[in-house]
């Protein structure tokens, strides 16, 4: 630093000034500065300044299933956010959810002296699994559910699904399907109530439950059950299927697809994520748009809350919104049956 003073011809505390963005420096000065600064190089020492602040300006990040489309997208916006507030994210990835695991993970940030920690929380076990570790820093949760008793942020859920269903109700339909993602994840649970909220905000019944898992091999079977369900007299045929995320909507496509059924003309779909792909599909799949990056920013907002003392412990809820292509229409036949069924 006083090397880029004298260069700059400014004393030490106003480098100091410009590289903390302090606004009593003026523009000119700002300029020679950062002239200096790049023409030598200079770079902080990271490590002496933490010793004098005691901040690390790191934020770690606790984390698991981020081969997932949402958990991988939510960990990015989280990271972006985290960049924009001068932090740096460190990551821990889970291969298993455990005490054990959980707690080396702890270990891990305290001793990278982290200031705050991110908790990506795809199913209930990861807070369960907390309730027993004693931890020294704030920490907040993303996507916790409802009874979480971690205040963080979160995307709604269950209006996009409410979304998806009364989309699906607007254009006529009367039995509309749900295929779920794996039961031990916090989001699947709140889409299956989402549907059936949405069904019986219209007095409709939630007759047919499909389980998926997340995959398109396990959309592909659900699809297969979806038209085996068409095909019984004791159920009226559904007409509709709410999916709960794109990837499984990829092989119900493919099952009704071999099955000689037209969507949207004999059977519509509705996805979830609306993953790039998505608009490609074929046809072109209606999905619920999430806003990994709004989620983000609300997340390290939220930490950053904590570390500054200030209030706002309430969770901060993004809400998705429907994307409508071409995978849904009127439904032709209701109540009839298909000639196929």
């Amino acid at each position: 630093m006083g090397d880029v003073a004298k260069l700059a011809g400014v004393s030490h505390q106003t480098v100091s000034r410009v590289l903390n963005n302090h606004p009593n420096v003026s523009g000119k000065t700002k300029e020679r500065v950062e002239s200096a600064i790049a023409s030598l190089g200079y770079r902080r020492n990271t490590a002496a300044r933490s010793l004098v602040t005691r901040r690390s300006r790191t934020i770690g990040v606790l984390a698991c299933e981020t081969g997932q489309y949402g958990p991988a997208n939510t960990l990015l916006g989280v990271e972006q956010a985290g960049r924009e507030a001068g932090y740096f994210v460190s990551i821990a990835n889970l291969r298993e959810v455990t005490g054990d695991s959980i707690n080396d993970a702890i270990t891990h940030f305290r001793n990278q002296s982290v200031e705050g920690v991110v908790i990506l929380v795809p199913h209930p076990d990861v807070l369960a699994a907390l309730r027993d570790v004693v931890v020294p820093f704030p920490m907040v949760a993303v996507g916790g559910g409802t009874g979480n008793q971690l205040t963080g942020a979160s995307l709604n859920q269950r209006l996009g699904a409410r979304l998806a269903v009364e989309h699906l109700i607007g254009l006529g339909h009367r039995h509309i399907g749900h295929i779920s993602g794996p039961p031990h994840w916090i989001d699947a649970a709140e889409r299956i109530k989402g549907w059936q909220e949405a069904l019986g905000n219209a007095g409709l019944e939630a007759h047919v439950l499909l389980q998926g898992g997340w995959d398109a091999a396990s959309g592909y079977e659900a699809g297969l059950a979806l038209i085996e369900q068409r095909k019984r007299d004791d159920q009226p045929p559904v007409t509709g299927v709410f999916v709960a995320n794109d990837q499984m909507a990829v092989g119900v496509l493919r099952a009704l697809q071999e099955a000689g059924l037209r969507v949207p003309e004999d059977i519509s779909v509705v996805g979830y994520d609306d993953q790039p792909e998505a608009a490609f599909f074929l046809p072109p799949l209606t999905t619920i748009k999430q806003d990994f990056e709004e989620l983000g920013r609300r997340c390290m907002s939220a930490v950053l809350q904590q570390l500054d003392s200030e209030a706002g412990n309430e969770e901060q809820i993004v809400n998705p919104r429907l994307v409508v292509r071409s995978t849904t229409a009127a439904p032709a036949l209701s109540p009839a049956r298909s000639p196929l069924n």
